[in-house]
């Protein structure tokens, strides 16, 4: 169609107050973010009473100033967006009351959004995505494998059965005494350590596509609880790149087989643990050797943004897919179940 439509996008599922304005699905006019991340360091995770404060105090500015470096009125709009769930249930509903108010206000139709399929979607941002693909989605609260064959289309291929990668990172991270968030810093120990322990790969035998960080998570426990009870000095490098290495073997080694099953050669790894420069390196390298397509989004797209929300809703909107005033959010959607409106 001739028309550019114009999607304003809110996403408050966890620690970051974000909103963004989208063009076709890929153009982004504005993308704000506001983060938390030195709020929660104290605790050591994030607290989802402070982090609901946190974004009632910020939403509405956020959203003034996407609007305002997107240059444009709400008139110019063709919908709202709005993270609907997964996510901490008391973050979702400011997001998602302040876009039910927006749309109200201003009669725009209302767009709710999955937002692991924001994740998928915000390769789109930087390339079109190409089927059939394979998504891996790895964060805090998600480790996924995702089949599309088309727009909108998700089939769960694999899937975390206990601890997300990136909830492994963040504790894994704790007990060698380093700051939240730790997947960065363990990221960054691991560059000049060594794969010395040599810790397990859970299920990678197993004739399943499904992941399991919680025995790496025990193994890495226990190894150090018994040098600090020896005396046994740690060297954190060497257990960072070992504990990363086991997750990247593990990655890497679902996620092709998967591949190869479903006949993809089109690659999307989307989240925040995504940003790992290890994760990063080794499927760019795995998947040349192999002719596959990789596309890992850049690292302001990894982590929660608005921007990702709008790039899927796009593509709700030609669906019709709405949602009515009665939107509540909803702190766990499977996203084989996100059903709209054909």
């Amino acid at each position: 169609m001739n028309k550019d439509i114009k999607i304003l996008a809110i996403e408050t599922s966890c620690d970051e107050t974000a909103a963004s304005v989208i063009q076709n699905g890929s153009e982004v006019l504005s993308n704000v973010v506001v983060s938390q991340i030195e709020s929660h360091k104290r605790f050591g995770g994030v607290v989802p009473e402070v982090a609901s404060r946190h974004h009632v105090e910020a939403i509405t500015n956020v959203i003034e100033v996407a609007m305002t470096e997107a240059n444009l009125k709400p008139s110019d709009l063709d919908a709202v967006a709005v993270t609907e769930g997964p996510g901490l249930i008391g973050a979702l509903l400011i997001g998602i009351n302040a876009a039910k108010t927006y749309a109200f206000v201003h009669d725009l139709p209302l767009i709710p959004v999955h937002h692991i399929a924001g994740h998928i979607y915000a390769s789109q941002l930087e390339a079109p995505l190409q089927f059939p693909l394979m998504s891996l989605v790895i964060s805090g609260g998600h480790t996924e494998l995702i089949y599309m064959k088309d727009h909108m289309s998700f089939e769960i291929v694999g899937e975390t059965r206990d601890d997300a990668v990136g909830e492994a990172f963040d504790k894994v991270a704790r007990v060698i005494d380093l700051p939240y968030p730790g997947g960065p810093h363990i990221d960054k120990l691991a560059q000049t350590g060594e794969d010395t322990f040599d810790f397990p790969r859970g299920l990678i035998k197993e004739d399943t596509y499904d992941f399991s960080f919680s025995g790496l998570k025990s193994a890495v426990i226990n190894k150090l609880h018994n040098y600090r009870q020896k005396g046994i000095e740690i060297n954190k490098n060497d257990v960072a790149a070992s504990f990363q290495k086991s997750v990247v073997d593990v990655l890497t080694d679902k996620t092709f087989r998967s591949m190869e099953d479903y006949k993809v050669k089109n690659l999307v790894i989307a989240g925040g643990v995504a940003g790992n420069s290890e994760i990063r390196e080794e499927f760019s390298k795995l998947c040349n050797a192999r002719d596959v397509k990789l596309h890992i989004p850049s690292l302001k797209y990894c982590t929660d943004n608005a921007a990702m929300i709008g790039a899927a809703a796009y593509h709700l909107y030609f669906k019709d897919h709405r949602a009515d005033l009665t939107l509540n959010g909803r702190n766990f959607i499977d996203i084989e179940e996100y059903e709209f409106t054909s």
